[in-house]
């Protein structure tokens, strides 16, 4: 009798793990891919103003980018991707040579705002149809999101050392000392 009931609490603490989480069922795919879109904005906002504005024009060597010129690669990187995606959001008018940190700023924040538009106006079917996506190849919507997404996390990584040398902890790194 005694190992009938340790078999039926195994068992039904087996179907807790395994059954679907409520909010699991409403998970969707253009909603995933507009939370990872939105929570790389708030990540890039946060890593972007992190520098002081009197540091946005440093380079470590002559050949990079400064920090400002690294935001604002993001933005345009951003809306080269999503215009892929073929949206009805018009496409924004970046400023490719702003020099006050309030600019580069807003043109980063505009770029990931006109790709939530464009994300918005998805849904699940159209972000599995395929388009040509220029040096990724034909791909799914979601992939050039995606894309889009992995290039930011490869630029988050060099401002990340842009920071350090400058005496700066990423906030990313400040929230776990």
């Amino acid at each position: 009798m005694i190992k009938l009931a340790r078999l039926l609490v195994a068992a039904a603490m087996l179907l807790l793990f395994i059954a679907p989480h409520p909010s699991a069922q409403s998970a969707s795919l253009q909603g995933d891919v507009l939370k990872d879109w939105t929570r790389m904005k708030d990540t890039m906002m946060k890593i972007s103003g992190a520098m002081p504005e009197e540091k946005f024009g440093y380079k470590p060597t002559a050949a990079q980018r400064s920090y400002g010129e690294q935001i604002v690669h993001v933005a345009q990187a951003n809306v080269m991707f999503i215009k892929m995606l073929g949206g009805k959001t018009p496409v924004p008018t970046l400023n490719t040579k702003p020099t006050a940190k309030a600019d580069i700023l807003k043109v980063l924040s505009d770029s990931y705002d006109y790709g939530a538009s464009v994300i918005n106006e998805q849904t699940n079917e159209s972000l599995v149809e395929t388009v040509q996506a220029s040096f990724l190849g034909p791909s799914t919507r979601a992939r050039v999101v995606w894309a889009a997404i992995g290039h930011a996390w490869d630029e988050y990584g060099v401002m990340t050392t842009y920071l350090r040398l400058n005496g700066i902890v990423p906030p990313a790194s400040a929230k776990s000392m």
